[in-house]
């Protein structure tokens, strides 16, 4: 039920973005009819990279809420990454067009007219494209997707850039100096430039699996605050994510005596505590068994087995079960 909830109010979001990015387009595209202004013009263009952006983001939505298949086990998240990757990869071009165009004005020369009615309607646009990034932003980190934010960030790109063309025009008023409209163009540009190159390298990050830094913290400490004794060891912890699920995989390394049903109730345990920080986890638990080479670093006072006393406590820390574990740490051999 909570998945239906998030894929219906994701693509709810997309759909608003989509609507009020064609509303907010047209606006600024008869702004810059009123003016021929350099900056509208350009504002105007990432407008319409707005709109692909959201359809993008839209079908994203669509097809990552689709249920895993044979074909794809691990469902359809990753075309999120996909999305946002496209999107960066449209914010960059925006930025792009926006340099060219002023550029050119710069050379040839800039003559923008009605400069206070494009002002208020660049203001209007703005401040709806404002309130549409924060309301996506929201949904976005709600339901964890990384399309929705990225869309936000884009949407945000816009209101920074509209925002520095208002100023730019502004100032082209009050001093009547035409030359100020391209070259604040130009500015505002290599800020959506480094905006597309976050939102590229994210997406590449994403689909490399590279390692999230805090949720391998939260996947780590919560581990920990939940270690019981007879947990001897827990290595090799790693992560990757789909859309807003998080798939989780580490060794466990429990008394080799223990039955299946003894084992099992650890891994109850480890779900549903982790179900609690992370609730769209997934665990894959490979239990490990111990030997009597690993008596003196276990703390399982109960063990029936034990042939030495623990005289070597091996502290649990985010490094020690990320890597390679008690047994080869200290150079023993494999049971």
């Amino acid at each position: 039920m909570n998945d239906l909830l998030n894929n219906n109010l994701k693509k709810r979001g997309a759909k608003v973005s989509l609507v009020a990015g064609i509303i907010i387009f047209i606006t600024k595209f008869s702004a810059f009819l009123v003016t021929d202004s350099a900056a509208i013009f350009s504002d105007a263009a990432e407008s319409i990279i707005n709109i692909v952006a959201a359809a993008v983001a839209l079908y994203s939505i669509i097809v990552s809420s689709m249920p895993a298949d044979k074909d794809h086990p691990y469902g359809h998240g990753k075309i999120e990454y996909f999305s946002a990757g496209f999107e960066g990869l449209l914010i960059a071009i925006a930025g792009l067009v926006i340099i060219y165009s002023g550029i050119s004005k710069i050379i040839v020369g800039a003559e923008p007219t009605q400069l206070g009615l494009g002002i208020l309607l660049l203001g209007v646009s703005s401040s709806a494209n404002l309130f549409l990034s924060l309301y996506i932003k929201g949904i976005g980190e709600r339901t964890n997707s990384l399309t929705l934010i990225a869309d936000a960030k884009h949407i945000m790109a816009d209101v920074y850039t509209s925002f520095g063309i208002i100023v730019g025009l502004g100032v082209v008023l009050l001093t009547d100096i035409p030359i100020f409209d391209p070259i604040i163009a130009i500015i505002v540009a290599v800020n959506i430039l480094f905006t597309g190159y976050k939102l590229v390298r994210e997406s590449v990050g994403g689909l490399m699996n590279e390692v999230d830094c805090e949720t391998m913290k939260l996947i780590s400490e919560k581990i920990i605050s939940i270690r019981k004794p007879e947990w001897i060891d827990l290595h090799e912890l790693r992560f990757w994510k789909s859309a807003n699920n998080t798939f989780v995989d580490f060794h466990l390394v429990l008394p080799y005596y223990f039955t299946i049903k003894e084992a099992h109730k650890s891994d109850e345990l480890v779900l549903s505590e982790m179900n609690k920080i992370l609730p769209e986890s997934q665990f894959k638990i490979h239990l490990d068994y111990c030997d009597y080479e690993l008596c003196k670093f276990c703390e399982y006072a109960n063990c029936v087995e034990r042939k030495e006393k623990c005289i070597e406590k091996f502290e649990w820390t985010q490094k020690g079960i990320t890597g390679i574990g008690i047994r080869k740490t200290n150079g023993l051999q494999e049971p």
